[in-house]
C-alpha cells in the first residue's frame, strides 16, 4: 500500500513539474509590460505595417461610415428608417458599390492617420520624458486630442469630396418613385468617371479653397474631444480588466475589449457634435450655431440619437480591429529585450 502511494507521490510530482511552467507566465510571474511606449519599438517597421493596417480597415468598415453619413444628413426619417434599412436600400437602389461611394478619395486619408499616430505617440513620449507625467490616462488624453488635431488638418479637404460622393444621388423621402434626389452641388448624379474631379472643382468655384475646410471647426469639436476621451478611457477600461480578470488573460484580448468599451462610450458622448459636422459639410450651413439651430427644429431632442446606432455599431467592429492592429503591429515592432516581457 505504501509502494503504491509513493508510485503514485511520483508521478504527481512529476505532472506538477510539466505542468507548473505553462500557468507560471500567467499566475507567478506576470508580464510587467502592459502598455508598450515609443522608445520600445522600431519606428520604421511599424509606420510601415501601419499604413498596410489602415487601408485594410478602412476597406472593411467604410460601408457604416456611408450608412451613417445619410442617416445623419437626411431630416428626421425622410427615407432611412435606420442602420439595416439603410443597408438594404443602399443595396437595393444603388448596389454594393454604392455602400463604398467615395471610399478611394477617403482612403487618401490614410497619410492623416499616419501623422495621427506619430503625433499620438511622440506627445506621450514627450509627456514622459519632459513633462515626467507616468499617468496614462492624462498623456492618452492630451496625446490623443493633438493626434486628432493635426489629422483633422490633413483630412477635412478629402472627408468634404467624400460626403459628397456618399450622398448624391440619395432619395430624399421613402417615395423612390418621385422623389428628388440630394444634390448639394447640381452635379449630374449619373455621373461616374471623374466624380471626384468634378466635386473638387464644384467646391472651388462655389466657396474657392475656403470650401475644402467647411465644417473644419466643427470636425474638430467633434475629433479632438473624441479622439482625446478615447484615449483616456482606453487605459481606464484596459486597466481595469486587467486587475478584474485572471493573470493569465490574453493582454491582447484585455486590450480589445478595453478598446470596444472606451468607443462605445466616446461614440454616445460625441454623437451630437458629429451630426451638426456632418450637416455643416454636406448641406454647406455657415455656422456651428446655425447648423445647431436647423437641426433643433428639424429633429428637436431626437437628433442626439441620429445615426447613433450606425456609429455605435462602427464603433463596436472598429475599435476592435483598429486595437487588434495597433497592438499586435506595436509586438511585431518592439526591439528584442522586451519581447520576453510582453504577453500576447
Amino acid at each position: 500500500m505504501i509502494k503504491n502511494n509513493y508510485v503514485y507521490l511520483k508521478y504527481f510530482a512529476l505532472l506538477v513539474v510539466m505542468v507548473v511552467p505553462y500557468f507560471s507566465i500567467g499566475t507567478m510571474d506576470p508580464p510587467r509590460i502592459l502598455t508598450i511606449e515609443w522608445e520600445m519599438m522600431d519606428k520604421q517597421r511599424f509606420f510601415s505595417l501601419s499604413m498596410v493596417n489602415s487601408f485594410a480597415l478602412r476597406g472593411l468598415l467604410y460601408p457604416f461610415t456611408v450608412i451613417k453619413t445619410r442617416l445623419q444628413i437626411q431630416k428626421q426619417h425622410a427615407f432611412y428608417n435606420g442602420t439595416f434599412d439603410a443597408f438594404w436600400k443602399i443595396l437595393k437602389y444603388e448596389g454594393f458599390c454604392g455602400l463604398y461611394r467615395g471610399f478611394w478619395v477617403n482612403s487618401i486619408q490614410i497619410a492623416s492617420g499616419i501623422g495621427y499616430i506619430i503625433t499620438y505617440e511622440k506627445v506621450r513620449h514627450l509627456l514622459t520624458i519632459y513633462g515626467n507625467i507616468t499617468d496614462t490616462k492624462f498623456k492618452g488624453l492630451i496625446g490623443g486630442g493633438c493626434g486628432s488635431l493635426v489629422g483633422q488638418t490633413i483630412i477635412t479637404p478629402f472627408d468634404v469630396v467624400s460626403q459628397h460622393m456618399m450622398v448624391l444621388g440619395q432619395l430624399k423621402d421613402k417615395r423612390a418613385s418621385n422623389s428628388t434626389t440630394m444634390n448639394p452641388l447640381n452635379i449630374d448624379p449619373m455621373l461616374r468617371k471623374g466624380l471626384a474631379a468634378t466635386i473638387i472643382r464644384e467646391v472651388y468655384k462655389k466657396d474657392g479653397l475656403r470650401g475644402f475646410y467647411r465644417g473644419y471647426y466643427a470636425s474638430l469639436c467633434t475629433y479632438v474631444p473624441s479622439s482625446a476621451l478615447w484615449w483616456m478611457f482606453y487605459p481606464v477600461y484596459s486597466d481595469t480588466l486587467a486587475a478584474t480578470l485572471p493573470l493569465w488573460t490574453s493582454h491582447m484580448l484585455i486590450h480589445c475589449v478595453g478598446g470596444q468599451l472606451s468607443g462605445i462610450t466616446v461614440a454616445v458622448m460625441t454623437n451630437p457634435l458629429d451630426v451638426i459636422r456632418a450637416r455643416i459639410q454636406v448641406h454647406r450651413m455657415d455656422s456651428f450655431s446655425n447648423a445647431l439651430n436647423v437641426i433643433w427644429c428639424e429633429e428637436g431632442i431626437s437628433f442626439l440619437s441620429k445615426g447613433l446606432s450606425a456609429r455605435v455599431i462602427q464603433t463596436f467592429f472598429s475599435s476592435f480591429f483598429v486595437v487588434l492592429g495597433y497592438e499586435t503591429l506595436k509586438r511585431w515592432s518592439v526591439y528584442d529585450q522586451y519581447k520576453d516581457q510582453i504577453r500576447w
